[in-house]
């Protein structure tokens, strides 16, 4: 196994000042970093093998396609899917979403249905469902949040129990405050009252593993970029007869066998739901990403955040006035937190004279801010390449801050 120090080598933008301090990312929630070897596969497409894909017969064309198609045989093994035609390539967590709204809920929803989401839900996973229900006439349901952060089970059991919920659409992990939900007791729920269940995993994945057949996921959604990949590549997992049942979410090439004017018949999986020339070079050094996390010891990618996440965790709570918000037992390396008498905008800007990236402001998630009757919060998240030694400047400076600003 390399040490942190050479593992730090592997991700570039690692090495830099800024405004004359070196660079401590802790904005790791909204996206990680992404290592050498992704940046030279993108590089690598563009230099060498730059041509659209599937339906040409040129050499470029054939190892475009290969190198494309890995890299969904690479997300099916990451998932543990029965098979690669059930990877669907989006533009992000945010478009899967929008796809299975827009599909499986037009097609499903009708009036006086009931569509369950979480408090504690990013936007991406709020917004698309309120959409939908307003034009077919379903509700969206909240499943409540206690004080700590948990999701209260025994409400999500009682909404269940008291509604006809055709579909629950719940995050794996909260990007706001870290919480992980139990979703393979709330899929074994939902399953059991006949609904259908939607898993966001954009936090989730580059922090754990993944098996949407074990915990028999209907659908899985996440981004790329969340997980040391480019930006602009999504991923959709589905069950095959839910896929096959959904209607086409866009029209266009691909996505078809045979266009006429008297009638169109559409492409099998996965190309039904891939219109148009896809985001190739992204797709492609995505691959990169597994092979770089697949040459780390497996297991210690959750050890090092883990104990990052408790030493900053034992850091910050030193510090007087700090109030975390969020303090599920069960975390990733994500900590929320205010300090009385401060802004956390305020903090976020004199940090950055630091050189510490941090997160502020309510993270896409306000529904879950007026939860607890803040603004919004401080937010700092953790990868492995980041040190024990980056959190004790990073709570230095912010005693610094906090004596600057009281």
């Amino acid at each position: 196994m390399a040490s942190i120090e050479q593992i730090r080598k592997d991700f570039p933008v690692l090495d830099q000042q800024v405004n004359g301090s070196p660079l401590i990312y802790f904005d790791n929630a909204a996206t990680t970093q992404k290592p050498k070897l992704v940046l030279d596969a993108l590089n690598k497409y563009y230099s060498e093998d730059n041509a659209n894909i599937h339906r040409g017969i040129h050499a470029l064309a054939e190892r475009a396609t290969a190198a494309f198609e890995l890299t969904r045989k690479k997300i099916q093994s990451f998932l543990h899917a029965a098979s690669s035609d059930q990877i669907i390539f989006t533009s992000g967590t945010t478009a899967s979403i929008n796809l299975v709204a827009q599909t499986f809920g037009r097609a499903n929803f009708e009036a006086g249905d009931k569509i369950l989401v979480s408090n504690l839900e990013h936007h991406s996973n709020i917004v698309p469902w309120q959409m939908i229900a307003l034009e077919k006439g379903a509700e969206v349901l909240v499943i409540p949040v206690l004080d700590s952060g948990v999701l209260d089970l025994d409400a999500y059991q009682k909404l269940l129990q008291e509604n006809t919920v055709k579909l629950v659409a719940v995050n794996h992990v909260s990007n706001a405050i870290g919480t992980i939900n139990p979703i393979q007791e709330m899929i074994a729920l939902a399953h059991a009252h006949g609904a259908k269940i939607l898993i966001d995993g954009a936090q989730s994945v580059a922090h754990m593993e993944m098996d949407v057949q074990r915990f028999d996921m209907d659908f899985f959604a996440f981004s790329a970029h969340k997980l040391f990949g480019p930006t602009g590549v999504g991923v959709l997992y589905g069950k095959r007869d839910l896929l096959e049942s959904m209607p086409p979410y866009q029209g266009g090439g691909e996505m078809i066998k045979e266009v006429s004017f008297t009638g169109t018949t559409y492409n099998e999986l996965p190309y039904k739901f891939e219109a148009g020339t896809p985001n190739i070079a992204d797709v492609i050094a995505f691959s990169a990403s597994f092979d770089y996390l697949n040459s780390l010891e497996k297991g210690w990618v959750e050890e090092q955040e883990n104990a990052l996440l408790s030493y900053a965790t034992e850091q910050l709570s030193q510090i007087e006035g700090l109030k975390i918000i969020g303090t599920a037992p069960n975390k990733i390396a994500v900590i929320s937190f205010l300090i009385e008498g401060t802004h956390p905008q305020d903090i976020g800007v004199l940090l950055d004279k630091f050189g510490i990236a941090i997160r502020t402001g309510h993270h896409c998630a306000q529904p879950l801010m007026q939860r607890f009757d803040i603004p919004g919060t401080c937010r700092a998240s953790f990868s492995f390449y980041n040190t024990k030694e980056e959190i004790d400047r990073f709570v230095a400076c912010l005693k610094r801050v906090v004596t600057m600003l009281l």
